[in-house]
Formats: structure tokens, sequence, C-alpha cells
């Protein structure tokens, strides 16, 4: 186990590499720079290139990459060129908890969900519980996060005044369990339910494709009880692409976060890498799209392992 874990880690390495020679391109190859948002009409244009050369903006591109390479990997991001002096890492660090904890409760909201949904939906195709739930998961699907955020505010806070609009906790009030929780479950959920839905899809599907094979109809021939021999025999071999697909969705957390802590002025990194975007500031940026793809290699690598977990044919 340890060994295949270390040969992933070293294989993603020039995935990671490559993906920051493309993100930095891309950044530069964006119109304007930070410079072009200082409106302050008493600078002078000597004060602009004073500001460029400080931050590295004047030098070749290729110049700039390989400094901000040199210091990344020694773990220093640099400083935020529009909060100046601020590091990155310090304004990683603060909001990273925030998008961990509404990552982590929107995973666990899709899983507890979906898949006993779709489990059921496959042991009754075709009934009334299938049809509700097929069509409960389209949609899902096709409803955009941010449109069903602004429809639950407008309902459940504006009209109702069930939830709060938005942040992380009430203003100016001490710290209380109950009132995190409060403000964590409209986006939570916002959050969960395309991939709640889309999951709930594919363990349907899985699981019928199980409970067709002949080991399945032998257990039930032999007077077992349904549900015994589905969740005993039938479960874990339908989990076992569910599995790979999961480890898929976990990188589309990361970008329906930044849309819902948007809409949710949810104070979390998906919020900062879009502020960061609108006001060019390339170190933060990078940073976050370093971060995020460290996000993917891990979700990838966690399927890689639960699927030979699951899966006695793989071999490490």
């Amino acid at each position: 186990m340890v060994s295949y874990i270390i040969r992933r880690t070293i294989m993603a390495i020039p995935l990671l590499f490559g993906i920051t020679i493309l993100s930095f391109a891309i950044i530069q190859a964006a119109p304007g720079d930070p410079t072009s948002l200082l409106m302050d009409p008493s600078m002078k244009p000597s004060d602009k290139e004073a500001f460029r050369e400080r931050y590295g903006l004047d030098e070749p591109v290729h110049v700039q990459y390989m400094k901000w390479l040199g210091n990344m990997v020694q773990g220093d991001f640099g400083d935020s060129i529009i909060k100046r002096g601020t590091p990155v890492s310090e304004l990683i660090m603060n909001r990273l908890p925030n998008t961990l904890l509404l990552m982590l409760t929107s995973t666990i909201l899709a899983i507890i969900i979906a898949i006993p949904f779709g489990i059921y939906s496959a042991m009754r195709p075709y009934s009334k519980l299938d049809y509700t739930v097929t069509v409960t998961s389209f949609l899902g699907v096709a409803t955009p996060n941010f449109w069903l955020g602004l429809i639950l505010i407008m309902f459940l806070s504006v009209t109702l005044g069930w939830f709060p609009t938005g942040g992380v906790s009430t203003l100016n009030a001490d710290f209380s369990l109950w009132d995190r929780i409060h403000h964590l479950i409209l986006p939570a959920f916002v959050l969960a339910t395309a991939d709640m839905a889309a999951l709930t899809r594919y363990t349907r599907s899985s699981m019928i494709d199980v409970l067709k094979q002949d080991y399945i109809r032998t257990a039930m021939s032999k007077g077992f009880k349904e549900r015994k021999v589905v969740f005993k025999h039938g479960v874990r071999n339908g989990m076992i692409p569910i599995i790979t697909i999961f480890g898929l969705m976990l990188p589309s957390f990361i970008g329906g976060a930044a849309i819902t802590e948007r809409v949710f002025a949810w104070p979390g990194i998906g919020l900062l890498f879009i502020e960061s975007a609108f006001q060019r500031d390339y170190p933060v940026i990078m940073a976050l799209t370093v971060i995020s793809a460290v996000f993917v290699v891990i979700g990838n690598l966690v399927a890689d392992i639960l699927y030979a977990v699951f899966d006695p044919r793989i071999e490490y």
C-alpha cells in the first residue's frame, strides 16, 4: 500500500509541473495587469513602473515563472499584489478552513443521501419511488448551483427568515456551534445538489447491473432475505465503479465551491479566487491553482486506493 501511494504521488509531480506552466501562461496572456487597476489619479507613471519593478512584473515571463517556481517549491507563494505586504499563504490559511468545512459537509451530505436512494431505487426499478428519485435526480443535475442558491435565499432566507442570507457566522456575535451550522446548511446543500443527483443515478445503474448477476439470484433462491443479500453481497461490488466516479467528483466540489461561496458570501478560497481573478492578483491566483491541482491529484489517488481496497482483483 505504501509503495503504491508513493508511486502514484511521484507520477503526479510532472502533472503538477505541467499545470503550473499552463496556468502561468494563461494568466500572463490575459489582458491587463494589476497596475491597470490602480486608478489613483495622483499616481505618476514612474510610480506604476516602480510598482511593476517591485513585484517583478517588468521581467520576462519565463524569468517570472522560474522565480515563482523556485519560491513555491520552498513553500513561499509570495505576497499579494493587491493586498500589499500580506503573504499569500496567510490569506489562504485564513480562508481554507471555511472551504474545507463546506466541502466536507457537502460531500458527506451527498453520500448519505445519494447512495441509499440509488440502492433502493435499483431494488425497486420502475416503481413510484424509482420514478420519483429519477425525476429528482434529473432536476438536480439540470439546476445551476447559482440559480438554486438564489432561489433558496429568496424563499427560505428573505421570505420565511429560516436561514441567514450569507456569511459564515452572525456579525459581531459570540462563537456558537449552532450559529455556524445554521449558516452552513444552505450553502452545503446547494454545493451537494448536482453531485448528489449524479451519484444517485450512477449508484442506481451500477446496482441494477449487480442485482442481475447469477450469484445474487442464487442467494435469493436459497431463501436469504433480499435486504441481507443486497447489502452484504451486492453493495460492495456495486460500489466499485461508484468509487472511481466519486474520486473524480471531488475536484468538482472545488469548482462548485467558488460559485456557491460567491452566492452565499462564504469566506473561502473559492471566493478568494474570484476576487483575485478580477483584481489580477497573480500570486494568489497561482497559489490557488496549485492547491486545486493538488486536490485533483488527491481525489484520483483516493479513488485508486479505494478501488483497490474494494476490488480484490486489483493488486498494488
